[in-house]
């Protein structure tokens, strides 16, 4: 089908190949102080102006107030501070509550080709959407349309399918619990289980690593077990940048005697310092010193770093009988430590040097550190670990060291993989997965009355790959910038493309509307912060889950950027509506009137949410049941599991560099807020290439040369040019460079085992400079 009457390469799948004048500097040693509250100050008040700046900054992350749209990150249990946000918050505040439009008069003036040929940073700076908008077949520019048509032209695509099978239902994590539930409950009512997420791209690794394990895929800790542990893992992990708030409960872990070692390719000053920007000192540009020890690893060397730990400690036992490994855990609680055992054993250290780029003494010294007081320990992660072939071996070898300590189930010890949206695990939990459980199918199926397919759908990847093949030739996502989120972006374009339909419910312009089907929707809806009356005009509050597993409100109280948005509650009715019809034994447009009600069919229907409305209306909402805390382990054994992960890491050919994907500091996820990384010491650029400067020497390649990255597999060459070479402290044969400008080298067959995660943290490519 043809997309448009223009040029199909005059519409643009990547950022335009131009500079922005980029400034280096020497890179920060600690995160946070006073830059950080200047930076927030000047996003907020120079787009949402002073008074709604000061409105949203007033109830973001309050008990009373909205939860942050960006990371998943905890909320202190008790007291807050009155500015219970960071840098990143506040940017994501900003965004949301501009004073900028984007309306019908702007899509009148600008075609999709146009827009396209815009950056990403531009686009997010054009403002909100205001009004439901249509592509037609054939047309270049978008125009209004109402939203009853829009959910009877989705309903019209969805019915003429020979199979729900063909349309594709993707979900961002920033979807708040109810909507999640009753989108998924119409998809499954529909007939198919397509309901790929942004979990897919980032703690799937995680999810299947630890359920397999402990029988959970969340976390095992709180917020205070992060504070008291002895010892903090951060592994794979950028906190300055990705979970600022983290910092906070860092820097009281180094408060209380507790040790940090970091683990990462790149030393970030949030792994250095925090400078606290609520006191005084930090105000002053005083830092608490974070991680005593940095392990600057091989990109994907990681699982040999866990391996290593795991060999020093059998050797610490044996030195000190009954005094390393918790031997009693290790027979109560869990099965498999033989085999284990022995396979730790027989990896030997030249093996464990050669992967992770360490010194054995500098593993060794770790260990050491990890059984100093109470053994307590805590690991979290993020996508460092996740990202790669070997992922979930990897993050199961996290698990193993725990277990080898018994540092699972007790208080100042856990697992922590941070979540990177505000409610990706909220969304699982309400059953976004193309794969839930039996029992969850049995629960809806008794509660609603219907019989819900069973057969795995598409994950992300499987959805890209089905829409390639044709299929797929409907794609709806309820949140996100689908395409700069995915891999190899090029073929994720050709992709979308060739469906007939393709539907994104959005607050503000992105890349992910310029790339469409043969007809293509805008469906414009109310931000985290934006109050949402009910038919009363009662203000109504949602839900989310944050990483800890904490169900608790958030209750929009700004007045709406437009009277034409609908939430997204509103709108996942309006289509099972329109779609359904008579069909359908449930009135959802009814249900959604109430955010009460759907909580009630919540209650029926999801294990842990009795008495949900009660529960969640008190201040700070409540804990989900997490048996792996209570050493309840419900995993196929009944018992938490080791297991005998083989060694491996990601090979390169002769000439190659291994490539990982980053975020800059002035984004979060696909949203590009600024162009300025002011930690790395970049101003004003997001085309470059971080490299080491011994392989830049060899390549000849000086600072700021202009280099072509390339990777070539699968029969199909993917090459990106005009980035700035920037020298800096990388391990020998490692690159590293923002997303989404580097997603199109990520190749769409590149995926973890198991969990078919995108490997975009190891990349295999070739730098060449560019040729004048």
């Amino acid at each position: 089908m043809s997309q448009s009457t223009e040029d199909p390469e005059s519409i643009l799948a990547q950022p335009p190949e131009e500079h922005t004048g980029i400034k280096v500097k020497k890179p920060k040693e600690y995160a946070a102080g006073v830059a950080a509250v200047a930076s927030s100050l000047k996003h907020v008040f120079g787009l949402a102006g002073l008074k709604r700046g000061v409105e949203g900054m007033a109830k973001l992350n309050q008990k009373d107030g909205f939860d942050c749209p960006s990371c998943a990150w905890p909320d202190p249990d008790g007291h807050r501070a009155p500015t219970e946000f960071c840098e990143n918050g506040a940017k994501a505040l900003a965004s949301e509550t501009t004073k900028r439009r984007v309306d019908p008069a702007f899509f009148a003036r600008h075609s999709v080709a146009e827009i396209s040929q815009q950056s990403d940073y531009w686009m997010e700076q054009q403002g909100r959407l205001t009004d439901p908008m249509v592509l037609r077949e054939g047309s270049t520019h978008y125009e209004p349309i109402g939203w009853d048509e829009a959910f009877q032209l989705i309903a019209s695509e969805l019915n003429g399918l020979k199979n729900p099978d063909e349309a594709i239902f993707y979900t961002s994590g920033r979807t708040v619990n109810e909507s999640a539930f009753l989108y998924g409950l119409f998809v499954r009512m529909f007939g198919t289980n397509n309901l790929p997420d942004c979990s897919n791209m980032c703690h799937e690794s995680s999810g299947a690593a630890m359920g397999a394990a402990v029988g959970i895929g969340k976390g095992t800790v709180t917020l205070k077990d992060v504070e008291e542990a002895d010892c903090v893992l951060v592994v794979g992990q950028n906190p300055g940048t990705n979970h600022p708030r983290m910092l906070s409960a860092l820097q009281e872990t180094v408060r209380k005697g507790g040790e940090i070692i970091a683990v990462n390719p790149m030393k970030e000053a949030g792994l250095i310092g925090f400078a606290h920007p609520q006191e005084i000192t930090g105000m002053m540009g005083a830092s608490t010193p974070l991680a005593s020890r940095f392990l600057r690893v091989k990109i994907n060397g990681d699982q040999a770093v866990f391996q290593g730990l795991m060999k020093s400690l059998f050797d610490l036992e044996k030195e000190s009988p009954g005094e390393v490994i918790d031997a009693a855990f290790i027979e109560e609680h869990t099965v498999g430590f033989d085999a284990f055992s022995k396979g730790i054993a027989s990896v030997g250290w030249g093996e464990i040097e050669e992967r992770s780029g360490l010194r054995e003494e500098s593993i060794r010294e770790v260990a050491g550190l990890l059984i100093r007081r109470d053994k307590k320990l805590v690991t979290c992660w993020a996508m460092g670990l996740t990202q790669h072939r070997n992922a979930v071996s990897t993050i199961r070898d996290a698990v193993n060291l725990h277990l080898l300590l018994g540092a699972v189930g007790r208080p100042g010890a856990g697992l922590c993989p941070v979540r990177g949206h505000s409610n990706v695990q909220g969304d699982r939990t309400m059953g976004i997965f193309e794969k839930m459980p039996a029992e969850f199918h049995d629960s809806i199926d008794r509660v609603f009355d219907f019989k819900s397919p069973r057969e795995v759908g598409y994950d992300v990847v499987n959805s890209i790959l089905a829409m390639h093949a044709g299929k797929a030739s409907v794609f709806f996502a309820m949140g996100g910038n689908f395409l700069q989120a995915t891999p190899d972006t090029e073929f994720t374009a050709e992709a979308l493309r060739k469906c007939s339909l393709t539907v994104q419910v959005s607050t503000k312009l992105n890349r992910s509307h310029v790339v469409t089907g043969a007809q293509a929707l805008i469906l414009p809806c109310l931000g985290r912060s934006e109050a949402d009356p009910d038919e009363n005009g009662n203000l109504q509050f949602s839900t989310v889950e944050n990483s800890m597993g904490v169900v608790h409100q958030s209750r929009g109280t700004l007045e709406p950027a437009s009277s034409n948005l609908r939430s997204e509650l509103m709108i996942a009715a309006g289509v099972a509506d329109a779609t359904l019809g008579k069909e359908s034994k449930l009135d959802f447009l009814k249900v959604a009137r109430s955010y009460d009600e759907v909580r009630n069919l919540i209650e029926k229907t999801i294990k842990g949410f009795s008495n949900f409305n009660e529960r969640v209306r008190e201040p700070g909402g409540f804990y989900l049941d997490n048996p792996a805390k209570n050493r309840i382990f419900h995993t196929a054994s009944g018992k938490a599991e080791f297991s005998a992960e083989p060694l491996t890491s990601a090979d390169l050919a002769a000439g190659q560099l291994m490539l990982m994907t980053i975020r800059s500091h002035d984004q979060f996820n696909t949203t590009v807020y600024g162009l300025h990384d002011r930690y790395r010491g970049i101003s004003n650029e997001r085309r470059i290439l971080f490299m080491n400067p011994d392989d830049m020497r060899e390549r000849e390649i000086k600072p700021l040369a202009q280099v072509t990255i390339r990777n070539e597999s699968d029969g199909r060459l993917r090459e990106v040019s005009g980035f700035l070479a920037i020298p800096y402290e990388l391990p020998r044969d490692a690159v590293a460079g923002y997303f989404p400008e580097l997603n199109p080298l990520v190749p769409i067959g590149s995926t973890a085992e198991i969990s078919n995660t995108p490997t975009s943290k190891s990349i295999p490519v070739v730098v060449e400079l560019d040729i004048a």
